[in-house]
């Protein structure tokens, strides 16, 4: 599958995005980005969380030369609205492409400022900031207790050559300043595009949090093409996006059921777009 996507992905607009260093598929269109999407993965075909456990109240993972300990809240699980409670296969895929792309010279993470959006259990923040970069993972009041159990328990300061802070936001309000300034130099999603009720939101930030210099990466499960379909129509006025195929991924964590996007925004496009 991930040689029909490097095929396609040449065939079609390649270009790199951002400060992610290799040539990904550019999205013109979210109704043909959304057909070709389903055709070649056909996730509805493929096991639903291949990678987590969501009954277990822990997900152990090597990464980053450690073994980390992500704690989950399983029976969090039946409080309408709470998805942030335990780990989906988009968090394990990004963390994974983010180790990947740093241990093959694709990204740099080491002294960047990276924010985190809906980081949940916290695992792509904390391998981000493994990685170097400074972290600040965000989420809903209500979800930051068991995110800040799971920073201090994987990120040590003393051994972490980054750092990693937790700090409430909501999408769509106005970011606290700590995320702002200075700006973010890559913003970070997994599971994000989740509703269409909460696409507008999101988009507000990813605009509040991003300049030139800022890459947005965002992956997440291909479950309801709509709300993807949503996603993207509104993205592509205001962000070039493009899709990172396969051949980009941490080997072990491919997944038909997950996609990965790089967006900056569009009318800066021209000073990182080639």
């Amino acid at each position: 599958m991930a040689e029909i996507e490097s095929e396609a992905a040449e065939a079609a607009d390649a270009l790199i995005i951002g400060s992610f260093l290799k040539p990904v598929w550019r999205v013109k269109d979210a109704a043909e980005e959304i057909l070709l999407l389903w055709a070649i993965r056909q996730p509805t075909l493929h096991k639903h969380n291949s990678f987590v456990l969501h009954s277990s109240l822990r997900l152990q993972l090597d990464a980053c030369g450690r073994h980390l300990t992500i704690l989950q809240s399983p029976s969090s699980m039946s409080t309408p609205g709470v998805t942030g409670a335990v780990m989906w296969d988009s968090g394990l895929v990004l963390a994974k492409f983010l180790e990947h792309a740093v241990d093959t010279g694709m990204l740099l993470l080491q002294g960047k400022k990276v924010v985190e959006l809906g980081a949940g259990c916290g695992l792509v923040g904390c391998i981000a900031a493994l990685l170097g970069a400074k972290v600040i993972l965000t989420d809903l009041p209500d979800r930051l207790k068991l995110l800040k159990k799971n920073v201090e328990a994987n990120v040590e300061e003393s051994y972490s050559p980054g750092e990693a802070t937790v700090a409430e936001l909501e999408w769509g309000d106005d970011p606290d300043c700590r995320l702002t300034e200075p700006m973010p130099d890559i913003v970070l999603g997994s599971d994000v595009i989740y509703s269409e009720g909460a696409v507008t939101n999101l988009l507000v930030t990813l605009q509040q949090l991003s300049t030139i210099h800022t890459t947005i990466i965002l992956a997440g499960e291909l479950r309801n093409d709509a709300v993807l379909e949503y996603f993207l129509e509104l993205a592509l006025q205001d962000f070039e996006v493009g899709h990172v195929d396969q051949t980009y991924w941490h080997p072990d964590y491919c997944s038909h059921r997950v996609a990965i996007f790089v967006l900056v925004r569009k009318h800066q496009s021209s000073e990182f777009v080639q």
